[in-house]
């Protein structure tokens, strides 16, 4: 008999962390792990100690992200397109604080 390892770490519930793969038993979805491993350079270590998660969590959730790579970076390059987005509609209120601050000639 086998044992779907990943199964334990891995859940997909609709309506939860906007239905993405996420850590079981967390609002920490495989997105977030990746892009804290394979974008900001953090260990596995590092990503359980800060998330209080299980190597095997963290491990879990990277081997969910090998499997479906594609429909994972798709959903990355959808949520840096949303942000930007965002940002070129609503500029910070800085910066319009900052330019009603500069000195008009």
């Amino acid at each position: 008999m086998s044992t779907r390892t990943l199964d334990e770490h891995i859940d997909v519930t609709p309506g939860v962390a906007g239905s993405k793969p996420r850590i079981a038993g967390h609002r920490i979805t495989v997105q977030n792990v990746v892009i804290w491993h394979e974008r900001l350079g953090k260990s596995a270590d590092e990503i359980g100690t800060e998330y209080d998660l299980t190597l095997a969590d963290v491990y879990a959730a990277l081997a969910y992200y090998f499997d479906h790579r594609a429909e994972i970076d798709e959903s990355i390059r959808e949520g840096n397109a949303f942000a930007e987005a965002l940002r070129e509609r609503t500029p910070s209120k800085l910066s319009r604080k900052l330019a009603a601050q500069e000195p008009r000639d």
